[in-house]
């Protein structure tokens, strides 16, 4: 299989960062497809904690091509930070292995003070934005007034761009007392930067396609989660962008056909940043619990994260709308904190009837749906075969996989890469349906022991 779409199955912070770095093993090419530096892929390397938010986690595989694509909105500034600070660690780029699509867009100050002002406005009603100007950046491509990475080419055209979109964000900002930003230093800034990222900036979708055709294994790295997904989420407690599989075909410049498979990340548990509804949130303790022991503190923002109960029907929802053929399962090990009982959602009820996926669309009315697994007490960060996984831990396993509908592929019991059971590799996974049917997944040596 060479191509791999890996998604988020929740509201982000998933662990997809880890995933991705210890996928990159076997693939020669990672594409970013959509958001930006609102994003925070975590990698433990060796000794290192790496956050990385705008280039794709393979970036310290030194074999692995990265690809930027047209879906993305990248503040330049930013991204100059990650790239100075990675050679300061030894990991240098060159045009060679990081292309920037032309067509991805740029986020300018405006974009952030427009962010704030847009906060400000809505007051209690806020979504709860990492105010990195995402949002707005989005909002200016659809406007069809965003200035793309191949307009800061051309200075005059640049300037046009830039006074076209402060001309109609400013009266907002002057109303939310947010200073607008001058269009002229931000022209100066953005050459300055053009000067140093000209020459990695490039066709991503041509790139894409030739990596394909040569046979490489190409990844593609969704940043957030399903749930955040503009179309597909808890609208309007969403981003700004399509962070589901079929993102990647438009965010890349690919054909549908040309993906493989899709394999979706999620927590042992939920988390959540921000507003928004998250029925399985659990009471302040449990919570508290959770966020002590998994590190709940966004990448991004430090903000601590909400935490709760696993919620199964979630979770099979983005199984289904991505077209998943398996999960990577993360912080298993964060569960032995919650004590002898485990909750896990595996509907809801809604007006007197039990609905197997997440009601988007009536959270108001609708009540989780519980059933009740003995705790994990053992320690799982040790454990480095499947064979070895107590019992405890196998019978969680077997309640969400009963619950999603598909296999877990990948267990997460730790923060490294050494801490990581694989159980199918997912690049030899078909995507559910690709036979006008769901197809058959192999299964690793585990199952018959699953308690």
């Amino acid at each position: 299989m060479p191509s791999l779409v890996v998604v988020g199955t929740q509201w982000g912070d998933e662990g997809k960062g880890k995933v991705v770095d210890l996928l990159t093993e076997f693939a020669d090419v990672v594409v970013r497809y959509q958001g930006g530096d609102n994003a925070g892929h975590t990698v433990i390397a060796g000794d290192d904690k790496i956050v990385l938010h705008l280039l794709p986690s393979g970036v310290l595989r030194p074999n692995c091509r990265c690809l930027l694509g047209q879906g993305m909105v990248v503040r330049p500034g930013r991204l100059l930070e990650e790239i100075d600070a990675l050679a300061a660690r030894g990991t240098s780029l060159d045009p060679a292995r990081l292309t920037i699509s032309a067509r991805a867009h740029v986020v300018l100050p405006l974009h952030l003070a427009a962010d704030e002002a847009e906060e400000r406005r809505r007051g209690e009603r806020g979504i709860g934005t990492t105010r990195r100007g995402i949002g707005p950046c989005y909002e200016d491509k659809a406007a069809r007034r965003g200035v793309r990475f191949a307009d800061l080419a051309d200075p005059d055209r640049l300037r046009a761009l830039v006074e076209d979109a402060t001309a109609c964000r400013a009266p907002l900002l002057e109303r939310q007392g947010v200073a607008v930003p001058d269009p002229a230093e931000t022209c100066r800034d953005l050459a300055a930067a053009w000067a140093r990222l000209a020459p990695f900036v490039g066709d991503v979708s041509r790139a894409v396609h030739d990596e394909l055709e040569r046979g490489r294994h190409v990844l593609f790295e969704g940043a957030q989660g399903t749930l955040l997904d503009i179309d597909q989420g808890t609208y309007p407690f969403v981003t700004s962008s399509t962070t589901v599989a079929a993102g990647a075909c438009a965010g890349a410049g690919v054909p549908p056909g040309a993906i493989d498979g899709v394999l979706g990340v999620c927590k042992a548990y939920t988390t959540r940043v921000g507003n928004g509804p998250f029925p399985t949130e659990a009471d302040d303790e449990t919570a508290r619990k959770l966020r002590e022991a998994g590190g709940e503190f966004g990448a991004t923002t430090g903000r601590p994260r909400r935490c709760g109960w696993f919620d199964a029907a979630a979770v099979r929802r983005a199984v289904r709308v991505n077209g998943l053929a398996s999960l990577a399962l993360t912080k298993l090990d964060v569960l032995q904190v919650l004590g002898p009982e485990i909750r896990v959602c595996v509907g809801y009820e809604v007006d007197g009837a039990v609905e197997p996926e997440i009601p988007l669309d009536r959270l108001d009315r609708a009540r989780p749906v519980y059933e009740t697994v003995k705790g994990i007490s053992e320690p799982l960060r040790d454990v480095r075969s499947p064979d070895d996984l107590p019992a405890s831990a196998r019978r969680y396993l077997a309640l969400v996989e009963k619950w999603v509908g598909v296999p877990v592929s990948l267990l997460s019991v730790g923060a490294r890469r050494a801490e990581t059971l694989v159980f199918d590799n997912p690049f030899r996974l078909r995507r559910r349906g690709a036979s006008g049917r769901h197809a058959a997944v192999a299964r690793g040596p585990r199952s018959a022991g699953r308690g």
